[in-house]
Parts: structure tokens; sequence; C-alpha cells
């Protein structure tokens, strides 16, 4: 019978309630447990897609095109899982889905209400994506006592009934304080936290308590007494230096073999950590340090591209590097000029939306070209590639689109006819994965080492086939193309160390102990740019 871990959190968010999760789901994989995670998010919206990401932070795409929570990336990456739309759900699709069901007539005549219907509906998507795993760990989004959690809570609480109290662990994330001008550690705001999840009727199990200092034992005996848990069931949560070390402190202090004993599950091996203590090892000791420029549009939020930050720390730690990350606003390029580049080994355009800052990214790429500093764009990054190569090369005057420039026809970057007559309803992304065939002899098929690759996508516009000879003529060619479709996947830059735009996002299946082909390519040819500065004017 499958096990459930049920994370919440209280007190304030960004407690780290989603690498809790995606830790535990590490401890219990490498033991040999079938583990699966699932986050759920109260608010209304049915999914992450058109959220704002100074808000919410980056958008994560799954392989079957969901657009989820961040927290999912954390899920993939830890626990080397390919996660699909089961994994995220919120209660805009929970709702979504009891109206419908009201609307078919599914409910015979009854009143429809939060509970029953809408926590049951809840239930049945945990117990769905549960069914044939060990282990089921499942991340409440926001903190005890936000009145659109309630539902949620309420749900897991039931839970326990439904399975049995012996098959559900309920671990709380909460904050230990330390106010300065006491020169002490207050458990307080874990008491009222525990309490309130203790009114709905949730004791918790296990509590994880986010400090700044070590817990001292007449700490840990007091979060005990007053929250009524065991002290051993008081894990204390250090800031770390690496959110990857989080695994290994838990396992320290005995988590997993107390998750074990809890959900009555025998301890048949020790878990396999010897490549995750290894590439922690290598984060924490780098030989050398590698400097790389992100150009993009949301740098000021510091999650909007959390994925490629993730990749580009792996790709790192495997050239026993420290990742150096310069954030570069784009429309301080397009205001200030290229200087904010200067002395820079690597330099990464992301992707984005919208006409904003397309401008400097755009100089950034011709500071890349023109200077020979290794260059890798990713969806919108490898579009203003192609741009910046037609315009300045091939003498094309042509636009991104004609969204950004509506007096330009036939632009490079440009919409499929099928999206172009639904452009009024917003249009359509190509989302989720696609299998991409590679050029023989090229860069990426050299990272690769194989000739077909899949590679997950989020994006509306694409390479306009009618400029592709004229291009790889002038020295940009085409390195991948869409299996099945003729659609320019990536395109590289002939005679440039290191030069390659790619119209997916390999972001999102970077591994920490398993770092993306093109990404540890790209950042071990920014490594052999030495002398920083010495490109510069």
């Amino acid at each position: 019978m499958t096990k459930f871990i049920f994370v919440t959190g209280g007190v304030v968010s960004s407690l780290g309630k989603g690498i809790t999760a995606a830790s535990l789901g590490v401890l219990l994989k490498r033991r040999g447990l079938r583990v699966s995670v699932i986050k759920m998010d109260p608010y209304l919206n049915v999914d992450a897609g058109t959220m704002n990401p100074f808000q919410h932070g980056e958008v994560f795409v799954t392989e079957d095109g969901a657009e989820t929570d961040l927290d999912l990336g954390h899920y993939e990456r830890f626990l080397d899982l390919s996660l699909s739309s089961d994994n995220n759900i919120t209660t805009g699709k929970i709702y979504s889905s009891v109206i419908a069901k009201e609307r078919r007539g599914r409910y015979l005549g009854a009143t429809v209400q939060v509970i029953p219907h809408i926590t049951n509906e809840i239930q049945e998507h945990i117990l769905k994506v549960a069914d044939g795993n060990d282990v089921l760990i499942a991340e409440i989004g926001g903190t005890v006592g936000d009145i659109e959690g309630l539902p949620y809570l309420e749900a897991i609480r039931q839970v326990a009934g439904r399975v049995g109290r012996g098959n559900v662990l309920y671990c709380h994330v909460t904050l230990v304080p330390f106010i300065a001008a006491a020169g002490e550690l207050k458990t307080k705001p874990t008491q009222h936290s525990v309490n309130e999840l203790r009114r709905i009727g949730i004791q918790p199990d296990i509590i994880v308590c986010r400090s700044q200092f070590p817990l001292e034992g007449d700490i840990k005996d007091k979060i005990a007494l007053f929250c009524n848990v065991r002290k051993e069931a008081v894990v204390e949560a250090l800031d770390a230096p690496s959110i990857y070390r989080i695994p290994l402190t838990l396992h320290d202090q005995g988590v997993d073999m107390l998750v074990l004993r809890q959900l009555g599950i025998p301890a048949t091996q020790e878990p396999d950590l010897m490549d995750w203590r290894e590439f922690d090892h290598r984060c924490a000791n780098p030989e050398t340090e590698v400097e790389i420029a992100m150009v993009g549009k949301y740098v000021s939020h510091k999650d909007a591209y959390l994925s490629v930050v993730e990749a580009l720390r792996h790709a790192a730690a495997a050239g026993g590097a420290k990742l150096v990350l310069r954030h570069v606003e784009a429309e301080d390029v397009e205001r200030d000029g290229v200087g904010s580049l200067s002395g820079v080994q690597g330099i990464l355009v992301p992707g984005g939306f919208g006409s904003r800052g397309i401008e400097g990214k755009i100089a950034a790429v011709g500071y890349a070209r023109t200077r020979k500093i290794p260059f890798f764009g990713l969806c919108l990054g490898m579009q203003v590639a192609v741009v910046e190569f037609a315009r300045n090369v091939c003498g094309i005057a042509a636009a991104h689109s004609s969204e950004i420039d509506p007096g330009t026809p036939n632009p490079v970057i440009h919409l499929l006819e099928e999206q172009r007559t639904i452009s009024d309803l917003g249009g359509t992304m190509r989302l989720g994965g696609y299998t991409c065939e590679l050029v023989q002899g090229s860069r990426s098929h050299e990272a690769y080492k194989k000739s077909v690759i899949r590679e997950r996508h989020r994006h509306r516009y694409e390479f306009n086939n009618e400029y592709r000879e004229r291009l790889a003529r002038a020295g940009l060619v085409t390195a991948g193309v869409c299996q099945g479709r003729d659609l320019v996947e990536i395109v590289e830059l002939e005679g440039h160390p290191w030069f390659v735009g790619v119209q997916f996002h390999p972001e999102f299946t970077s591994r920490p102990v398993r770092p993306h082909p093109l990404f540890r390519d790209f950042v071990a040819a920014a490594m052999k740019v030495t002398g920083k500065g010495a490109l510069q004017d």
C-alpha cells in the first residue's frame, strides 16, 4: 500500500517546503523505494502559464506540456524523474473539475460544497498520483492559516481516515527566528503555527525548523514538549551554502530512518548517496571559477530563471568550477550599451515573451558573436541570435516578429500559418516534449553523442525557413530540426569558439549529478576563455 508524506509550512512563506519535500524524496528513492511527488497550489489560476514571472518566478514545463509551479523543477532535478500535469494541482484546476461534473449531473442534484465535494476532488487526485508508488510526497503551498489553503489541509486530514493514520506522515516546516536584541532563538512562532495545524485536526509527526543558528538541546526540548512530538522529530534546517546539501544534512540527522519507522517501511538498504556527496564536494571545493553573463528580462527576480541558473551550476560543478553569475538586465543594455558584459567568459540569453528588452538581447548576441565569446541562446535567446545575424551579417532588415515591428514584411522569426489565423485569441504555443534530429558533425551532435534527442518547448514563434539557406551560406547553420515538421530547433555559428542557439528549454532536464550536455559544453567552452577581460577593447 502507498504511504503518504504531507509537507506543510507555517509562520512565513519561502521556508523551503519544496526543497524539504524533494530532499525526502531523494533519500527514500535512493533506498530503493518508488517515489512520486505532487505540489498543491491554493491559487485560483488553472495553471502557472499566465502568471507574472516577477511575482511567481519561473514557469516549469513538464514533458506532457503542463505549465506548472517551479517546485516541480526541484522535484525533477532532485529525484531525477519526469513528471506530468498530474503532479501539480491548483484550486483553479480542482474547481474547474468539480463545476464541470456538476454541469454534467454527476452529483445527482446535491448541493455542491467545499466539503465534501472540493475536498473529495483533492483526495481523488492525490490517490490517482499515488497509485503504483511506494511513497507519495505532497506539498501544500502557502502557510497554515491561509484561508485559501484550508480545503487542502482538510483534504489531507481526511486522507489519514481513508488509508489509515499509520500510512500517513505529516511534516511541518516552520521558522525559529533569532531575535538579536534578546540574543535568543524564539520557539513561539513554531508553537503558534503547530497549534493552528492541530486546531484543524492535524498533528505533525516531524517538525523541520528553519533557523540561522543551531538549535540547542533545550530549544528542541521546548518545541517537542509544546508541539507534542518526540525530540528526535524536531529537525534542524540551517541555512545551507547549496540546496543540494539539504538531503545530506537530513540524512545525517536520521530523518529518513525516522520517516521509515513512522510509516512502517522496512529499512532494507542504506541510501546510495555517493554521487550526490561527490557533487556536493565539487560545489563546496571548486578548483576555479567561471563568470557567465545572463542577459534577461526578469533578472531582478531571483526565481524567474531558476532552472537556467541551476543548470549552469550543474555544469560548472561538473567542470570543477564555481559559477559566478552576472545578472544583466536587457533594457540596461539597450540604454547603456554592452559595457555591462565586459570581461565575462560566456554569455547566455534565456527565454521570455513580448518586445521589452529585445534590442538589448540582440546587442548582447552581437557582442558575443564579434568578440568570440561563448554564447548560448535559449528559446527567445535563439530567436534574437537569428535576428542579430540576419541584420548585421546578411543585411536583412527583418524584425523578430510582426508584433514587434508591424511594418516589417516576412520576418526571420514569425508565426506559423496555423498560429497566425487565431492570433486574436492569443495564438498557440508549442508546449512539452518534441523530438529533434541533429546534424552529424555539429557541436550539438558532439555534445549529445546521439542523432535524435527529445527536449521541452514553451514558445509561439518559429524560425522562418525561407531564410535558412541564406543564413547558412553566411555561416549560421541549422544543426537540428523538429522530427516530422522541418522546424529549426538548433542553430550554430561556424568559425566561432562556441555559439549555439536552441528553440527548446534544455534547462528543464538538467540534473545535479547529470548536467545537460549543452550546458556542460557551453560552460566548458567559457572556462577556456583565459584572462577575463582579454576580449575587451
